[in-house]
């Protein structure tokens, strides 16, 4: 993966690869606070969280990576509070399950002398980070756009899967109509289906049964794409369009690979994030040159020449 942009004074030294950079003598302990694996993104996100925690551990024995996951933002809140109190960390690596729920606990952890990383869903106050890991949700609508602007002409018809109704979802929705302004291509509607698999089924069926010319599907995310491909094959209508969806799922990039004309392309959302954001920490520790300021993730086109480099066979998303 590629960094996108780069925002403040941030020189990380490849420590944990090139072993370059060594980390102090004295114990560090690290936690890692992440949802539970309740869908198939957050299912990919802590299979690499898992492997980063015993890569970063086998590298650096006086590093401890306390790892634990949470199944609703009370219970989040609480496993902040048992790593700052219990655990003594020294930093902490949180992805929120919610992103207002989570100010005060993180608050403590930074008063308490810890440093921060935050990642994906950003919180309210910034100014109690020291880093920002995140996806590009932006640039994700906007190759997504572009792809669609490759394939289709003027006159052509496509449907829109959105996520839910968050600052997330709105990033890649307004950027992709943004790139399509002026194309003249048709967009025949778009409805949420909540990064959901099921839910993605369910609409795409509603939009079959009133659309008889549907040349293209943005789907947004792989669950849902998903659940598109599965109602497009059960009406038969698969050599009508194509789908996009978002993420990296392995399935889908597996099928890249293997040439599905379904579902040709997919754009980047990793949820491998994680594994940069504890690395970016752990150089915190390791390295001479200052880490503090954005991380911003590319959100590169996967296409069948460029697939192999995304394909994680062993994790669940």
């Amino acid at each position: 993966m590629t960094l996108k942009r780069l925002t403040g004074a941030l020189l990380v030294a490849s420590a944990l690869t090139t072993g370059v950079a060594s980390a102090q003598d004295e114990s560090v302990t690290i936690g890692v606070s992440i949802p539970a694996a309740t869908h198939g993104w957050t299912g990919g996100l802590n299979w690499h969280a898992q492997e980063a925690e015993k890569r970063i551990e086998e590298a650096y024995p006086n590093i401890d990576i306390v790892l634990v996951t949470a199944d609703s933002p009370g219970d989040q809140a609480s496993d902040i509070e048992d790593l700052i109190s219990v655990q003594q960390i020294d930093a902490l690596v949180v992805l929120p399950f919610e992103s207002d729920p989570l100010v005060e606990p993180v608050r403590q952890a930074k008063e308490a002398g810890a440093f921060i990383t935050v990642v994906d869903r950003g919180l309210p106050d910034t100014t109690i980070q020291d880093v920002y890991v995140a996806g590009n949700n932006t640039e994700l609508g906007a190759v997504s756009a572009e792809y669609f602007k490759s394939r289709l002409d003027e006159g052509d018809n496509i449907v829109i899967l959105r996520g839910i109704p968050t600052v997330i979802d709105t990033e890649r929705f307004d950027a992709f109509m943004a790139g399509i302004e002026g194309s003249g291509i048709n967009v025949l509607d778009n409805e949420f289906a909540n990064w959901n698999r099921d839910d993605g089924f369910e609409v795409m069926q509603d939009f079959l049964s009133r659309f008889p010319d549907i040349d293209g599907v943005w789907a947004q995310d792989d669950d849902i794409a998903m659940g598109v491909v599965e109602a497009v094959r059960q009406a038969g209508r698969e050599d009508e369009m194509f789908i996009v969806g978002g993420a990296g799922m392995k399935d889908v990039i597996r099928g890249i690979m293997e040439g599905d004309e379904l579902i040709p392309v997919d754009v980047l959302y990793p949820p491998a994030m994680i594994a940069t954001a504890m690395d970016v920490t752990v150089a915190n520790y390791t390295s001479n040159g200052p880490v503090r300021g954005e991380y911003i993730l590319g959100a590169p086109l996967v296409t069948p020449e460029n697939a192999e480099q995304f394909y994680f066979p062993d994790s669940p998303f």
